[in-house]
């Protein structure tokens, strides 16, 4: 597996702990709901090339994908970073299949050229998750 190292969630004050979960914390809900529910959903915001290469990839495949998006450059910044917090994922576009991050557009790419994709969403498991 590979871990970044980060910092441990148990040593933060009660209120650091609480700012930190409440922090945009109906985006996130949003975003996890989708996840846990959805086949192939697509994180990601307005005027961003990548998220737009991500989307018309998924739509040349023929795959359905739910997309999520919160604001531009120009806005809702923190509601995004929360997003990245939650992910764990430094770039838009977050996309995942079968409530599995794979990664962004470039990984995106790679497992539908590779089948992967299509062997995710028609087969009995999704993508591999480290344990």
């Amino acid at each position: 597996m590979y871990d970044r190292p980060m910092h441990n969630p148990a040593d933060r004050t009660p209120e650091a702990a609480r700012a930190a979960a409440e922090f945009y914390s109906d985006t996130v809900a949003e975003v996890a709901n989708a996840v846990k529910n959805d086949p192939v959903v697509v994180v990601g915001m307005a005027q961003n090339p990548v998220v737009k290469k991500a989307r018309a990839n998924l739509d040349k495949a023929g795959v359905g994908f739910t997309f999520i998006s919160h604001g531009s450059y120009l806005s809702e910044w923190r509601r995004r970073l929360s997003i990245k917090m939650w992910a764990g994922w430094p770039t838009f576009p977050m996309v995942f299949v079968r409530g599995v991050l794979i990664g962004g557009n470039q990984e995106l790419e790679a497992a539908i050229a590779e089948g992967h994709l299509k062997e995710w969403l028609e087969g009995e498991e999704g993508p591999t998750r480290d344990a």
